[in-house]
């Protein structure tokens, strides 16, 4: 059961005398315990909604479309609290955050309803058989899993849960119902690369074509690290080692089953030094969320966008100065592509700052994990131009703030006022900024 916050004016809930309070306990006598289920049998186009009010039952029925929303809100997005990871993960990046951070950096979700409306990884270790099954019912797909390895006793030791080698049988369970599965495996050196990371490869492509793709993404390490398990960087050459492991697999794949499968994330290459993929190679971007092909992808849409240089420049602020601050992954990729438009722009001028980052350690390199006083230290005193752009995944998602929560403007202030400006992670909007033009709404 679930407490109605809020019954929109002139719905159909409130026209039946549904009030804000109200306790909603079963639709057509399925009990509703969050999202999922009112969803899901809200599709019904006649609804028996039985609901309590001070203790006092009483149910309404409505007619409706398959998928007319009836006018409830409740107190949160899933109806219910988030439900929290169990495991500890030799390699989880949230035990390798300083401390005095803000409160939500430090909550570590694995929830299965987050994996089906927001695309979240789970670890399926919070999932009971009858969880399973409300996925089957429901045919609840794609579900997004953190596998690692498909080793039993290696799970457990990874992830320090008893039960993180019994529950991979729910991804054949998953799999024979046709429920898609998207999967990803933190590559850890020593642990689950090598002879291992080879297993998994062949034991998750078995699941296609349930399987839809697999991310292998280099783990993150952090210099706040103190008590937790050792742990090291891929060197350069292992990074190459390991692409050409998951490429000669993802070959194999692609001749049996049309798909690769398997993908490095950009991560690899950028520390290996090896040139990424063509677009193609990416079959359409399923784990670009990953940091798989995203660098490749923002080329291809800064490269069509340039095609419409001649009608942009009429709009472009010239002459212009500006300056890029980023990570130091992605640097060398957004310089190449300032130059190519600052060659064909006179009276433009790009610089890309790589900002190195000493909050989390210089090991880290992704721009999302960039603090505002990391910026703002590294770029304080240079001559920075008209506007400094950075990535808008610097950023809280649903808040102007950097992790750090300077905001950008005070960054603005303490880099003596110059314009700050967010980019989101699309080539098209680089360039449009790059030219100094209007953000589109």
């Amino acid at each position: 059961m679930v407490k109605i916050a809020l019954v929109s004016r002139e719905s159909a809930a409130a026209k039946q005398g549904i009030r804000a309070g109200d306790i909603l306990e079963s639709i057509n006598g399925h009990p509703i315990r969050d999202v999922l289920d009112y969803r899901f049998y809200l599709t019904d186009t006649r609804v028996t909604l039985s609901l309590l009010r001070d203790g006092t039952p009483y149910a309404v029925t409505l007619r409706k479309g398959e998928y007319e929303d009836v006018g409830l809100e409740f107190e949160t997005p899933l109806m219910d609290e988030k439900h929290s990871c169990r495991n500890a993960c030799v390699f989880c990046f949230i035990d390798q955050l300083p401390e005095g951070m803000r409160k939500t950096l430090y909550f570590k979700d694995d929830d299965d309803r987050l994996s089906f409306l927001h695309g979240n990884y789970v670890t399926l270790t919070n999932l009971s058989d009858e969880d399973i099954q409300r996925i089957l019912t429901m045919h609840i797909s794609p579900v997004n899993v953190s596998v690692h390895t498909t080793n039993p006793a290696l799970r457990v030791k990874m992830m320090k849960n008893k039960r993180a080698g019994d529950v991979l049988r729910y991804l054949r369970t998953m799999a024979d119902a046709g429920i898609a599965l998207c999967t990803q495996i933190v590559l850890c050196k020593g642990w689950n690369d090598g002879e291992e990371l080879d297993r998994t490869m062949r034991d998750l492509a078995a699941y296609f074509p349930a399987l839809r793709s697999c991310a292998i993404v280099p783990v993150g390490l952090t210099r706040h690290r103190e008590g937790l398990t050792p742990l090291e960087a891929f060197s350069p050459e292992e990074c190459a080692r390991v692409i050409a492991q998951v490429d000669a697999f993802g070959k194999e794949c692609l001749s049996r089953y049309g798909s690769r499968l398997f993908f490095c994330a950009d991560e690899f290459y950028v520390r290996a030094g090896l040139p990424l993929p063509e677009e193609d190679y990416y079959e359409g971007y399923s784990q670009i969320e990953n940091g798989v092909g995203m660098l490749t992808s923002f080329a291809e849409e800064f490269s069509l966008e340039l095609s419409f240089l001649k009608e942009l420049q009429e709009e472009a602020r010239l002459p212009r100065t500006v300056t890029v601050a980023t990570g130091v992954a992605a640097a060398k990729h957004l310089q190449k592509l300032a130059d190519a438009l600052s060659a064909a722009v006179p009276g433009l001028t790009v610089r890309v700052r790589p900002i190195v980052n000493h909050f989390f350690g210089e090991s880290v390199t992704v721009a999302g994990l960039l603090t505002g006083r990391d910026v703002a230290e590294q770029l304080r005193g240079e001559a920075l131009g008209d506007e400094l752009l950075f990535p808008a995944a610097m950023l809280k998602a649903d808040e102007d703030i950097f992790l750090d929560d300077m905001t950008p403007k005070e960054l603005s202030l303490a880099l003596g006022g110059i314009p700050c400006r967010p980019c989101r992670n699309d080539g098209a909007e680089f360039l449009q900024a790059l030219l100094g033009l209007e953000e589109k709404e």
